[in-house]
């Protein structure tokens, strides 16, 4: 279906397919990736759900895709999509099914030279203390009207616990709550999945990492980060797990008979959508927003697992670390950032201020300086951008630009970008193999299945590196820190 010739080239990084290009169209689509980037998007579907996408009613500016793309439900990943409020739609499969998918990274002063021999220690208790895997069950046990809370109140609920500190919910993306949430309108099968999973990674490409910062681009940035050379961090990478699943599955039912109701004809039933503004509309955004709330507490709680992980190692059994400084164990929060999440947001597009839901699947918010919800720290710099590499690769600290807010509706990347199915993963790579791989080049493995592990193998994706050269060439996100992996714990 396509070809070079089907896009018009804007810049080095830059290129788009015209509206002209399918009568049924209503924007054009952008496309940031280099050549071999955008030809390596060929093989699979990924463009022309970027094209159905731009069929969607309501829709304001382009649609947007990342060099990081590929195919998803309906929508591609790495797209981004903005429909106006409240006269546009939403489209539950252009969020995407694990809702509020995204990346937190805690910082240290730990040097990797000091910690070395207790790496293999550390794996043991961030696996022991952070479940992980299929269907896994954490610590806690919710009630339904503790559900509810979390529903609503989203990190704070944590706070209230004792689990989280006021600067870890000053540094995460809308201080860790949704507004607008409202637990009446989840499913029972939702809840029931989602009691016994606070505080669990889940399997599939989520983890939790040890890295250690390898390089840094812009010591300003990194120093209000807290960022230092050689020194060790964390990456929790999860969502909404079960919950926030079933949420999407339940109304992207819902939407099969709504889009009749409404008269919305689509190229794709999978893109199903309901006006913003209707009945159903409303219900799934405050659906979303609670499996929204429900990702940060689960990060969040995470987060403190590992923290108590880290002390275990660190801190007790005398193995304390040789610093002067007290609790030099602590991990103090950079950022926590979502890449699966509709939002409400005014943007300017074509000169005017505009009211937008910013559909982002596969997508990181990246607000430039002086974006309001920034902490003080960050509003001159932008916000910070977390992009997890594929396992065994390395993972980058970026931040957003005033030029991510002119051009892609303060978008960039989330990750490498998948261009090996899991299935065809599987097939090639034996997990055993590639845990003994990882663990001959210093990465420390816990891995609770071994086809999942062949799964995320670093040859299912792209190369990071090539993926964070493009968004920097085009001016959507800038470098701070690239970080190697030392350890890495999944289901």
């Amino acid at each position: 279906m396509f070809d070079l010739s089907t896009f018009n080239q804007i810049g080095d990084y830059e290129w788009e397919i015209p509206q002209s290009f399918r009568p049924d169209m209503r924007v054009s689509v952008r496309i940031f990736a280099t050549r071999e980037l955008l030809e390596a998007t060929l093989g699979d579907k990924s463009l022309e759900q970027a094209i159905n996408a731009a069929t969607l009613p309501g829709l304001a500016g382009s649609v947007v895709v990342m060099p990081d793309v590929h195919q998803g439900y309906g929508f591609p990943i790495g797209g981004v999509a903005a429909t106006r409020y409240p006269d546009g739609v939403i489209s539950p499969g252009a969020i995407g099914y694990d809702i509020n998918c995204g990346v937190r990274l805690l910082g240290s002063s730990i040097e990797l030279e000091a910690a070395r021999d207790r790496l293999d220690d550390l794996a043991t208790a961030l696996n022991h203390y952070c479940p992980s895997g299929v269907g896994s069950k954490g610590a806690v046990r919710l009630s339904e009207a503790e559900l509810d809370q979390i529903c609503r109140q989203g990190s704070h609920w944590t706070l209230k616990k004792g689990w989280a500190t006021e600067q870890d919910l000053r540094r995460t993306e809308e201080y860790g709550s949704l507004g607008g949430a409202d637990p009446d309108k989840v499913s029972s099968r939702a809840k029931e999945r989602g009691r016994a999973q606070l505080g669990t990674l889940g399997a599939g490409n989520h983890f939790i990492e040890v890295d250690v910062v390898d390089q840094i681009f812009d010591d300003e940035a990194a120093q209000a980060m807290g960022l230092y050379e050689r020194c060790l961090v964390v990456q929790i990478h999860c969502g909404s797990r079960g919950f926030g699943h079933q949420i999407c599955t339940d109304y992207v039912r819902d939407f099969q008979s709504a889009v009749k109701r409404y008269g919305i004809v689509l190229p794709d039933r999978e893109l199903v959508c309901a006006p913003l503004s209707s009945p159903e509309g409303q219900d799934y955004l405050a659906a979303m927003r609670c499996a929204a709330n429900f990702a940060f507490a689960n990060r969040q709680t995470l987060a403190y697992n590992a923290r108590q992980a880290f002390e275990t190692v660190f801190a007790r059994n005398g193995a304390a670390l040789p610093y002067h400084k007290a609790h030099a164990w602590h991990l103090h929060q950079v950022y926590d950032i979502a890449h699966n999440m509709g939002k409400i947001e005014t943007h300017e597009i074509g000169g005017e201020r505009i009211k937008v839901c910013v559909h982002r699947k596969g997508a990181t918010r990246a607000f430039g300086p002086g974006s309001p919800g920034l902490p003080s720290e960050y509003q001159a710099l932008g916000q910070p951008v977390l992009v997890p590499g594929s396992m065994g690769t390395a993972s980058w600290v970026l931040v957003g630009t005033e030029s991510s807010m002119a051009r892609s509706f303060g978008s960039t990347c989330h990750g490498a970008g998948r261009v090996m199915s899991r299935h065809q993963a599987k097939r090639e790579v034996r997990g055993s193999e590639l845990r003994d791989e990882l663990e001959h080049s210093g990465i420390h493995v816990r891995a609770g299945s071994l086809p999942g592990l062949a799964e995320e193998a670093p040859q299912a994706y792209k190369d990071v590196d090539a993926v964070i050269e493009t968004v920097a060439g085009a001016g959507i996100a800038r470098k701070v820190a690239r970080l190697k992996p030392v350890a890495v714990i999944k289901g």
